[in-house]
């Protein structure tokens, strides 16, 4: 990053005061009546009606609309383990992008420890202040156990954006770009390398639409995930199957797929080369991909790449899914985000690729045209369809499967912010 953005982004999050998010009024409070119905006496009106029916607090507070973004710092963005106060510019920003996306209100919690239990005691104590919580930066292996144990014992959505956000967004391009090259994703050859949270999270949502398991091999830093390889944690386990490979330069060889979310520069264009015809690469390791897409499309021209910036074609953001996946969860009173709530964002993301681009779009990206294609396999951050689509797909999928506690809203599709 150059001196001039790295100024840039310093002053944009200290000025014109410090932070991204705040705190504003939803109601009057000016006259003495107004502070006598906020505070007291008027205020215990709701207090005693939600002490008799709990779902009340739905109605007379802000619980159905407040999402919090909750951390303990140890895998912040790339940069590792730097600690709780690092982490809250991301968690504000993560804030700023649900009420800037989705009209959801959000606070940013960073809990500070790193012992998994301490972290699930303080999380389950303060959820059900919320409508849901986004668990943001946590390092794998602890983030799995961390998740499905707050999963079980709260009654309110819990996800971890950092595996099912990138998986349902990755996953939406990746059987876009399939379907481009004339491939499917059952047939389909996938070499994932890396094999942290996102990892796992993708390659496990990749199985449940249809990849095979003896097809999908995922790679960690001591090689080949194979049955009977020690070391191998339960939930590396779960890609593990019989081959003879052991590296990267195995594996890749005829692939149809790779899949980086690893570091930069893993992906050579030798290896590059031994791939099938028509290969798809997801080099998403932020900032520097596995492979520069300059250098990969000089030496594949019969490829698709996404990465994960803004600089390239088909970013793989997201915000893309987490916004409207929780928007679409809020609006049902789901329990839970499940499996199939996942799978009907993913369809609702790769769907709209495939429809014609608005103006708008084009106009806040600075381009003159966007077909589904090669270089246009997944939608724009900036395509305002994306909170009616994912949040209506995701909704009904919540009542459908039953984890839904309204039914499907009769204000639906929401086609802005100023709608919610």
């Amino acid at each position: 990053m150059s001196t001039n953005i790295k100024q840039a982004a310093l002053d944009y999050h200290a000025q014109p005061k410090p932070g991204k998010i705040s705190i504003e009024l939803s109601t009057s409070a000016v006259t003495q009546q107004d502070l006598a119905l906020a505070y007291s006496p008027g205020v215990a009106e709701p207090v005693k009606a939600i002490a008799e029916n709990p779902d009340l607090a739905y109605d007379y507070t802000i619980k159905g609309n407040l999402v919090a973004v909750i951390t303990n710092g140890t895998a912040v963005l790339g940069l590792g383990d730097l600690g709780t106060l690092a982490s809250k510019p991301v968690m504000e920003g993560k804030a700023l992008l649900f009420k800037r996306f989705a009209g959801i209100d959000s606070v940013d919690i960073e809990v500070d420890t790193k012992n998994s239990q301490e972290f699930i005691n303080a999380v389950a104590l303060i959820a059900n202040t919320f409508g849901g919580i986004n668990l943001e930066d946590i390092k794998a292996p602890e983030c799995f156990e961390i998740e499905k144990t707050l999963i079980e014992q709260c009654d309110v959505p819990i996800f971890h954006d950092d595996q099912h956000g990138t998986a349902i967004v990755t996953a939406a391009g990746l059987l876009n770009a399939l379907e481009i090259q004339g491939k499917t994703i059952e047939e389909a050859k996938i070499v994932c390398l890396g094999a942290g949270s996102a990892a796992i999270a993708c390659m496990s949502l990749l199985l449940s639409l249809g990849a095979k398991n003896d097809n999908a091999t995922m790679i960690d830093r001591l090689g080949v995930i194979y049955n009977g390889r020690e070391g191998v944690n339960e939930f590396k386990q779960e890609f593990a199957h019989d081959t003879t490979d052991r590296t990267l330069e195995d594996a890749i060889n005829d692939a149809d797929v790779f899949l980086g979310l690893s570091g930069a520069d893993l992906l050579s264009p030798e290896l590059l080369k031994t791939m099938a015809p028509n290969p798809v690469v997801f080099a998403c390791s932020n900032p520097d991909p596995e492979i520069d897409p300059a250098l990969a499309n000089a030496t594949r021209s019969d490829l698709i790449m996404a990465t994960g910036r803004s600089d390239f074609p088909n970013q793989v953001n997201n915000v893309l899914g987490f916004p409207f996946i929780f928007r679409g969860a809020l609006d049902v009173r789901a329990s839970k985000i499940n499996r199939e709530m996942k799978i009907a964002a993913v369809n609702a993301i790769r769907e709209l690729a495939k429809q014609p681009v608005p103006q708008e779009v084009l106009d806040a990206c600075g381009l003159d045209c966007l077909e589904f294609g090669p270089g246009y396999i997944i939608p724009k951050p900036m395509d305002s369809r994306l909170l009616a689509n994912v949040s209506a797909a995701v909704a009904q999928a919540a009542v459908d499967t039953g984890v839904a506690r309204l039914p499907y809203p009769k204000h639906y599709p929401i086609n802005s912010v100023d709608d919610v």
